[in-house]
């Protein structure tokens, strides 16, 4: 045998191997596209239920808020009534509206009374502190 017959059975060598090792991948390129067929199949049959089971829980969910919506609602009405009734019954009555701010002044009054005596109190404490 020359050398260019032995080179040719060299290379024939190296052909058939390179031929098994892409057979080789493309088997197993395939057996990974079945398994993300099966993957995706999988999760397409369990993504349905849970569409479903939210779709189910917003539905509950949406009853308590629209009830809460009308109670909100009633609550607002309710108090611009009130409101409009407080305001009407003072445009109306000025003794009231003397009565209002008499007693708006008062609760200024104490509130500023309180805040001088709990200044007090605190100064009187830091000097009780001192002398011991």
């Amino acid at each position: 045998m020359s050398a260019g017959g032995i080179a040719a059975i060299i290379a024939a060598s190296a052909l058939l191997v390179i031929g098994f090792a892409i057979a080789y991948a493309v088997i197993r390129l395939g057996r990974a596209i079945d398994e993300v067929g099966s993957a995706v199949r999988d999760i397409a049959k369990e993504t349905a239920p849970l569409l479903n089971e939210v779709t189910t829980t917003v539905e509950l969910v949406n009853g308590p808020l629209q009830s809460i919506n009308k109670v909100t609602k009633t609550m607002e009405e309710f108090s611009s009534k009130v409101s409009e009734s407080a305001s009407g019954f003072l445009d109306k009555n000025q003794m009231a509206m003397k009565a209002a701010g008499a007693v708006l002044t008062a609760a200024q009054l104490r509130k500023k009374k309180k805040g001088k005596k709990s200044k007090k109190a605190k100064n009187s404490k830091y000097v009780d502190d001192e002398e011991f």
